[in-house]
């Protein structure tokens, strides 16, 4: 993250919801800037910077899964959902696009202020440059530890922020089994609704989405396997 304070994007179709967000994010330190629909949230990002975005799913026109799929073709700002669907297959359908969390609606601005919070701090973080980066090669992919970075010889591959901490998870644990309640704890998701088996099939989403990026071919994993009844393990050259 840059010295000054996040930039946050709040993309919502209801007027008063964007106000209150706006005002409330300010007061906490963040600088917020609104947009009424997708379209207006695309001018806006071809011209600034964001550290994350947060995004009501149920808008006119163009709704938020529509545009966090084609958003994660060429960005990885970190995006979380806001939904008034709490069942699991629409927190399903929201990570199989690429949001990186989601909040049922009506919740609590403090809960909001923690989600936030929580992505941000997953975000990599710039090393100095002193610091000589440590790699995981997997194929033809290589994985800079310390930038969170995913690269195939000069070109990187975008990861999401929790894309990029699992990896780092598993990073921690290489050649070794990590279970998916181990990875809910880890990202900080042990406190989401929706119970555990709603959390750890929000994993194995994630999980698949890894695999399209690092392997040659994700329905035979070579490098990130699934262990039987223990969960995953990330097995490098």
């Amino acid at each position: 993250m840059a010295d000054t304070n996040p930039h946050i994007l709040i993309v919502d179709d209801d007027e008063r919801i964007r106000g209150l967000l706006q005002k409330f994010l300010i007061h906490n330190g963040f600088l917020a800037s609104v947009a009424r629909d997708a379209a207006q949230a695309r001018r806006l990002l071809q011209g600034l910077d964001f550290d994350l975005i947060v995004l009501d799913v149920m808008m006119p026109g163009e709704d938020g899964i529509t545009l966090t799929q084609d958003l994660r073709k060429t960005m990885d700002c970190p995006i979380l959902l806001l939904t008034a669907k709490g069942e699991a297959q629409d927190r399903i359908a929201g990570f199989e696009a690429g949001a990186d969390d989601y909040l049922p609606k009506p919740f609590e601005p403090k809960e909001l202020l923690l989600r936030i919070g929580a992505i941000l701090r997953r975000m990599p973080q710039p090393e100095a440059s002193q610091n000589l980066p440590k790699l995981l090669h997997l194929g033809a992919m290589r994985f800079d530890i310390d930038r969170g970075e995913l690269w195939q010889g000069d070109q990187p591959f975008r990861l999401t922020a929790t894309e990029a901490a699992l990896m780092r998870i598993f990073a921690t644990h290489v050649n070794s089994s990590v279970t998916r309640q181990q990875l809910v704890e880890e990202l900080g998701r042990d406190k989401m609704a929706g119970g555990a088996p709603a959390q750890e099939r929000a994993i194995d989403v994630q999980i698949t989405r890894l695999r399209r990026k690092i392997e040659a071919d994700p329905k035979q994993p070579r490098y990130l396997q699934t262990v039987r009844g223990a969960g995953y393990m990330l097995v490098p050259d």
